[in-house]
């Protein structure tokens, strides 16, 4: 057990945590090496309001650039 591979999480004092790591992990059980830890494959999660979809992001990017060329365009009429 003293040979083991220890878990290398920053705990909340700034060190490392010390505890043994899971068999085949680099984690202990506390820190996310435990079977079934950790956040879901596809986080769901994210998809609550699709404010922040890819499709999302790259409309309001478009329609950031059109008001862009917008401006520039009418200080060119002026």
């Amino acid at each position: 057990m003293l040979a083991s591979l220890r878990c290398g999480a920053k705990t909340r004092s700034g060190k490392s945590c010390m505890s043994p790591a899971v068999g085949g992990k680099r984690r202990c059980r506390m820190h996310g090496g435990a079977p079934g830890s950790g956040a879901p494959r596809g986080n769901q999660n994210a998809l609550k309001h699709g404010m922040y979809t890819r499709e999302a992001l790259e409309e309001r990017r478009a329609v950031r650039d059109l008001l862009r060329q917008s401006r520039t365009l009418l200080e060119r009429l002026k």
